[in-house]
């Protein structure tokens, strides 16, 4: 039996641009994340395999019973749609990884239920 595609919204909303906003003035100045934000909503919406994302970005796959990851699972059984991840291209020639702006429990849990599941992003360059 194959598994239900995971739904996504059209669009990120406000909040996930919020909470990469957050993120992103950890390790950029206010000017640069500002500039990437507004990248970011103004980019197409792409799809790229879970699988992939966690390997770009080299980051660990969270475990299935991490609240927010438990959360996303059951949204996804629902048949709920989620919003897509907001991402940041990297460099490998200079060592810089996928940056995950927003979405890093989305990502997880959409690996969790299926690995090669197509994701909704949003994807920017530094």
């Amino acid at each position: 039996m194959s598994k239900e595609i995971v739904l996504w919204k059209a669009a990120p909303v406000v909040a996930n641009f919020n909470a990469a906003r957050s993120y992103l003035s950890l390790i950029y100045t206010a000017a640069h994340t500002h500039k990437l934000v507004g990248a970011l909503r103004k980019a197409e919406t792409v799809t790229h395999a879970a699988k992939d994302l966690l390997r770009a970005s080299g980051l660990p796959l969270l475990p299935r019973d991490e609240l927010q990851v438990a959360a996303d699972l059951k949204r996804i059984h629902k048949g709920k749609r989620l919003s897509p991840v907001l991402l940041i291209q990297g460099e490998m020639d200079r060592g810089i990884p996928l940056i995950i702006a927003d979405g890093y429990h989305r990502i997880c849990a959409s690996c969790h239920y299926d690995e090669d599941a197509a994701i909704s992003c949003r994807l920017t360059r530094t």
